[in-house]
């Protein structure tokens, strides 16, 4: 079977056992939601504060809320040793990264497609620039997805996978959110495009080292 193929087969599993049970997305939205009410009622003051506060309520609910996905996304497979069939299925090692990738990505994106217009709601932000901040949430959210996805594999086979997780992406994703939270707070204060594409390439550059890094080296963290 083809990488990717394989992967959309993953990919594709994961989303079945979600919309049974709807756990990820669920859990994970209403902690998200969460944080941006909690955050609105705790610092808004007044609309120029608002347009500071705001971009860094929604990539840390962001965050917060991917991590949720891809550690419960990987509990799935540490399920009744459910990893240890995908590792001997004939399918490429990648083929996992990138199945697991794309569901987790695809969990996020539900996510964010809530928290936006709440957001906006909350912090009274009109959204004149829809387009450049979806693709800031998308390459964002590509970098977080492949960097969690990637370390969040070596948490199946320990038991203090959550601490790990933790421990490990947030300092991996740090340049991924500076640039996400600096990024979207122009926008909002109504920065030209020129001002802003030095941060999107940024995190376009991010998204292609750990989803190279994730093709290399999954193989590798997962050997015995």
């Amino acid at each position: 079977m083809s990488l990717v193929r394989a992967a959309f087969v993953i990919a594709a599993k994961d989303l079945r056992i979600e919309a049974r049970t709807r756990e990820i997305t669920l859990v994970t939205t209403f902690f998200a939601v969460l944080v941006v009410v909690l955050s609105s009622l705790s610092f808004y003051l007044d609309r120029n504060l608002a347009v500071r506060i705001a971009p860094g309520v929604l990539w840390v609910s962001v965050a917060f809320a991917g991590l949720l996905a891809v550690l419960r996304s990987w509990g799935r497979e540490r399920e009744h040793d459910a990893m240890r069939g995908l590792l001997l299925s004939p399918i490429p090692r990648g083929a996992i990264f990138f199945g697991k990738a794309i569901g987790n990505l695809l969990f996020l994106t539900v996510v964010e497609l809530v928290l936006v217009p709440l957001v906006a709601v909350f912090f009274h932000l009109e959204l004149d620039h829809l387009g450049t901040l979806a693709l800031l949430l998308a390459l964002g959210t590509f970098g977080f997805v492949a960097a969690g996805t990637l370390f969040g594999a070596l948490g199946v086979r320990s038991n203090a996978r959550d601490l790990s997780l933790s421990v490990v992406i947030f300092p991996l994703i740090t340049p991924a959110l500076l640039g996400g939270v600096v990024a979207t707070r122009e926008l909002f204060a109504g920065a030209p495009w020129v001002e802003i594409a030095g941060w999107v390439q940024i995190l376009a550059a991010f998204d292609l080292v750990f989803f190279g890094a994730g093709w290399l080296l999954f193989d590798a963290l997962l050997s015995d």
